[in-house]
């Protein structure tokens, strides 16, 4: 995938979470009514739980800088190959 296409999925996804945000932003007066007339209480999410997202988010992180990085070492050996006239496995 070229570099264009990769920034359209990037900006694509940034403006998804975007367009989440502003969502649950323009909703959540009406959340909260309901929950009174209905006498739920919203529910925190516990130290541990976000403890545990954050790990989560990391691996994710972790796993996608390793895959570019690999790809990025794949492109430069096939460059480099190339360059030299052959092929680079």
């Amino acid at each position: 995938m070229n570099k264009h296409f990769e920034d359209a999925v990037y900006y694509l996804g940034r403006a998804g979470e975007h367009a989440k945000a502003g969502v649950l932003e323009e909703l959540e007066p009406a959340e909260h009514r309901l929950r009174e007339l209905t006498g739920r209480e919203i529910e925190e999410e516990s130290p541990d739980g976000r403890i545990d997202r954050i790990r989560a988010e990391l691996r994710a992180v972790e796993r996608r800088a390793e895959g570019e990085s690999k790809r990025a070492v794949r492109s430069a050996r096939q460059r480099l190959g190339e360059y030299r006239g052959g092929s680079v496995e």
